[in-house]
């Protein structure tokens, strides 16, 4: 009779705890839609990881608008710069086999070098605060010059440099460009192949990431908007009511920068995977988390929250609730609160949306 009446209790407690947990999965939901229909986001996906497990994964509205295909597990998202965290985690990796020491000039391991750049440091390049001059042309989408990939690399080469190392944060391409060059020398292996031997293939994610450019014809993956047009006249762009597609021509010198389409699963596995030392061990997963000072002891950044910048990973340096923060071309981001032990994945086809700021909204809902 005992043993019943505690087998009763216990049901009733665990009845009482998942009534619980569905409700504030219920509520999170509910504001996440609201913030999504705020945003006027054609559609999105959604994962909650708390504690290491996934307890909640939506996909929300159109991956395409025109032929009204809606989002779902399959679907690719563009996710631009969160392309950083694999290229972050690939130079932990090669760190970790001593094949790179982060301190080092990055002169030591490339050559053919400018002189001024010769003495700033691997860790410099990881966390923009290299001083180097922009490879990419930012006015006209593309890279500088307009002539092809390597008369871009000859043409930064010449550019002066923009502050000395580690005096300034600069968020440029030429940075992780570099860290690509490294990362092919010591893998002894093209980029994205060092990136599905040592990270895709490892967690069975190498058909949900691709790179390359938003007009290539890729299964399942989802146009990309935004409410911008370039007037042709300022060269300036000016918001409209009417969505648009865009389209960016991503060249492969700039992968480990940006130029990744993933789906929701392939970033949530990724992330656990990450978290439980798969890919690297605590300790370099702690360090390319830990953000780098500039030379006067302050902090660089995106600017609000994100007033940190760690190996490819922004930063929330604060007291309560700290978290890291990548994001990628103002549509896609994923924030982790180590103390919260939560993750929370949204990526959008809306470029501006700011899925960063949905997320900080939504977040508290399990905060501890």
């Amino acid at each position: 009779m005992r043993t019943l009446i505690l087998t009763i209790v216990v049901a009733i407690f665990l009845i009482g705890k998942v009534s619980k947990a569905q409700i504030k999965n219920q509520n999170f939901l509910e504001e996440l839609r609201q913030e999504v229909q705020k945003a006027k986001i054609p559609g999105c996906a959604v994962v909650v990881i708390k504690n290491n497990e996934v307890v909640i994964s939506e996909s929300i509205g159109q991956a395409d608008v025109a032929f009204s295909v809606p989002v779902d597990k399959q679907t690719i998202f563009s996710i631009n710069s969160l392309a950083k965290i694999f290229a972050g985690t690939a130079i932990m990796q090669l760190k970790e086999a001593g094949k790179i020491n982060l301190s080092d000039p990055v002169s030591r391991y490339l050559n053919d070098l400018p002189l001024s750049w010769q003495k700033i440091t691997v860790r410099q390049l990881l966390s923009h605060t290299s001083g180097l001059p922009d490879i990419e042309d930012v006015e006209n989408g593309g890279l500088i010059g307009g002539k092809g990939d390597e008369y871009a690399w000859d043409l930064v080469r010449e550019k002066p440099i923009r502050s000395k190392p580690g005096e300034q944060f600069n968020y440029i391409a030429t940075n992780y460009l570099l860290i690509q060059k490294l990362i092919e020398r010591f893998g002894q292996m093209d980029y994205v192949e060092f990136l599905k031997k040592n990270q895709f293939d490892k967690i069975g994610i190498s058909d949900q990431v691709v790179f390359g450019s938003s007009y290539d014809v890729v299964k399942n993956k989802s146009t990309t908007y935004m409410y911008y047009i370039k007037d042709k006249r300022t060269k300036e762009y000016v918001k409209v009511d009417e969505l648009n597609e865009i389209s960016e021509d991503l060249s492969p010198i700039v992968w480990a920068d940006t130029g990744a389409f993933a789906t929701a699963d392939a970033i949530t596995r990724w992330i656990l995977a990450l978290e439980k030392g798969e890919f690297i061990s605590e300790k370099s997963r702690s360090e390319m988390w830990t953000p780098v000072p500039l030379n006067n002891g302050q902090y660089g950044g995106f600017g609000e929250v994100l007033n940190g910048y760690a190996y490819g990973w922004p930063v929330i340096r604060r007291s309560n609730h700290p978290a890291i923060a990548p994001i990628g071309g103002g549509r896609a981001s994923l924030i982790v609160y180590p103390e919260d032990k939560l993750t929370i994945i949204l990526l959008t086809n809306l470029t501006g949306s700011s899925p960063q700021k949905i997320i900080e909204k939504v977040a508290p809902h399990f905060w501890e």
